[in-house]
């Protein structure tokens, strides 16, 4: 009999790791997720194996977790900014725990990345050489760390690692505190809300779309000891994303100009994403417009659902 793929998905819980649980499932691969804390009820995902553990915690990661994987896609990491020790060791340290806790090399490690490793490169912002930069964050140098680290290794030992470097995300189930979903919840209850100008240009990159650059790297060789810019490569004004988002609800106030930028904030982030065209052979298929309506959707679906369970 045929043994079942296995992925090990560290940050199983979140926002992106709900979705390609979900995915992996449906490819009929068995799915171990690793988080500090439960899942919430909407993210939890009936068929997945939910571990309770701590990637900084590499004796714990040892008693718990199986001796061989598959595939590992490390998701984890939380950013608490008044503890600048937890975020290196739960990105940097958590990211080496996981490389060394299996005595066997998984066929892929995919380390999820972020578009702050850049610092303040100018966009469209492409993959050069890794330089050890101050990103001006605590979170970014972590994160540009464990890539250094990742493809360090990869040149000595052959490590079979790959580093997505994420834009902006969206889609159902994402947590409010996200651009998206928080004009969408205001906008759904009719409320006023407080936004910056919104002149900033950002690049958003709908959830399916993400899960299918992932399951591509993890089936390509050829991104081994690369790194890759994951996003839509076309920015969109937050203004005009704002509007598109009220526009669509038909209710909603947002009021722009009540909050300031931040100091370190660019005005314009977006990605060069032909090399993930070129090693991947991906690019992103679903429109910002078409990705607002899904999500939007989804929210009004689940509303739905409340209000009929409460009756």
């Amino acid at each position: 009999m045929k043994t079942k793929i296995k992925i090990l998905i560290p940050g199983g819980t979140g926002f992106i790791g709900y979705h390609l649980a979900l995915y992996c499932l449906k490819r009929g691969w068995e799915v171990h997720s690793l988080s500090k804390s439960k899942p919430k009820n909407y993210r939890r995902v009936k068929g997945v194996k939910y571990i309770l553990g701590d990637v900084r915690n590499r004796n714990e990661l040892k008693s718990k977790l199986d001796n061989y994987y598959d595939y590992i896609v490390n998701l984890s990491g939380y950013v608490d900014h008044s503890n600048k020790k937890s975020i290196i060791k739960t990105h940097f340290e958590g990211c080496k725990n996981l490389v060394f806790n299996f005595k066997n090399k998984p066929k892929k490690f995919i380390q999820i990345g972020s578009s702050i490793e850049y610092g303040k490169k100018k966009s469209p912002q492409k993959e050069t050489s890794v330089k050890k930069i101050n990103t001006l964050s605590v979170y970014g140098n972590a994160k540009l760390n464990s890539t250094i680290f990742l493809l360090s290794l990869y040149k000595k030992e052959y490590y079979p690692s790959s580093i997505l470097r994420l834009y902006l995300v969206y889609g159902p189930n994402q947590d409010n505190n996200r651009i998206i979903p928080f004009v969408i919840n205001n906008s759904l209850k009719g409320k006023e809300f407080n936004c910056s100008p919104g002149n900033q240009f950002r690049d958003f990159t709908y959830i399916d779309d993400i899960i299918n650059a992932i399951y591509k790297t993890l089936k390509s060789k050829k991104s081994n000891g690369e790194m890759i810019n994951i996003g839509f490569g076309k920015p969109n004004k937050i203004k005009d994303i704002i509007k598109k988002i009220v526009k669509n609800i038909g209710k909603g106030k947002p009021k722009f100009s009540k909050l300031k930028f931040r100091n370190d904030e660019l005005i314009k982030l977006y990605p060069n994403v032909l090399k993930a065209k070129k090693i991947l052979k991906w690019s992103p298929k679903i429109s910002l417009e078409s990705g607002l309506k899904k999500t939007i959707k989804s929210y009004l679906i689940n509303k739905n659902e409340k209000n009929i369970s409460n009756k």
